[in-house]
C-alpha cells in the first residue's frame, strides 16, 4: 500500500506583518536599536529579512528582532 505524506518544515513560518517600505527597528538582538526601511523577506531564509539602515547599508535581521516603527516610514 502507498502512502502519501506531505513534507512540513520542523517550526512552522509565521507571515510577518511587514510590507517594503515600513519603517522598522530592532527590538532585540546586539544590534537593537537600528532603525531602517523594510526592504524584503529573504527567500533563502523566511526567517531573516533584509532592512535599508540609516546610513544606507541593506542588512539582514533576523525577522523576530524587528518590530514595526511607531512613525512608519511606508510609502
Amino acid at each position: 500500500m502507498l502512502r502519501f505524506h506531505t513534507l512540513q518544515s520542523p517550526e512552522p513560518v509565521a507571515v510577518p506583518a511587514f510590507h517594503k517600505g515600513d519603517g522598522v527597528f530592532l527590538a532585540k538582538g546586539s544590534y537593537q536599536g537600528t532603525i531602517g526601511t523594510f526592504l524584503n523577506i529573504k527567500d533563502d531564509d523566511r526567517r531573516w529579512a533584509d532592512i535599508l539602515e540609516q546610513d544606507s547599508r541593506v542588512r539582514s535581521h533576523p525577522v523576530e528582532w524587528l518590530q514595526l516603527s511607531k512613525q512608519g516610514n511606508r510609502n
